[in-house]
Order: structure tokens, then sequence, then C-alpha cells
């Protein structure tokens, strides 16, 4: 049993995957601390900033809206102090 306090850091895959106009992407943290969840295009472009602040530990849930975005693959990107991951996602339109 989890006593919900995760014990190591996670970054889920998006769903709905692919999507229409929304996602959601959960993610937990381990340690407090400044947490960013960004979204890039193809070509390494920023084009959406999700979370950008401390967080304690805990796993959360962010809303993703793409309806101003184009149809094809993009990146999100966990980054903590000491722990950073990538995800794949697909817009469909």
């Amino acid at each position: 049993m989890s006593s919900g306090i995760p014990d190591k850091f996670m970054l889920f895959p998006n769903y709905p995957n692919p999507f229409n106009q929304s996602s959601v992407i959960k993610f937990q943290c381990a340690t407090p601390g400044e947490t960013s969840i960004r979204v890039y295009d193809v070509t390494s472009k920023e084009v959406a900033v999700l979370v950008n602040q401390y967080l304690k530990p805990g796993t959360y849930e962010v809303y993703f809206n793409a309806s101003q975005l184009a149809s094809g693959v993009y990146f999100y990107k966990l980054t903590t102090e000491n722990f950073t991951d990538t995800k794949r996602m697909i817009i469909l339109k």
C-alpha cells in the first residue's frame, strides 16, 4: 500500500494519446522543489509552459489545451532539480 507520497519521480504518458484538442499529463514528485512541464514541437521550439512552480511531494495532473496548435508530434518535458524526463504526444485534428 502507498502512503500517498511517491518514492520516486515519474512522468506518465498523456491521455488520451493521440488526441484532438486536449489531454491530461500526470506526474509525481518525490521531493519538494521547483518543477516545470514544458511542451515543445519537433523543432525544439517551446510552445507551452504547463507548470512552473515550487511543488511539494505528491501526484499531480495538468490539463493541456492544444486547440491553438497544428496536428503533429510534440514532446512534453518534466524538469526538477534532480530529475528530467521527456515523453511524446500526438495531436490529430
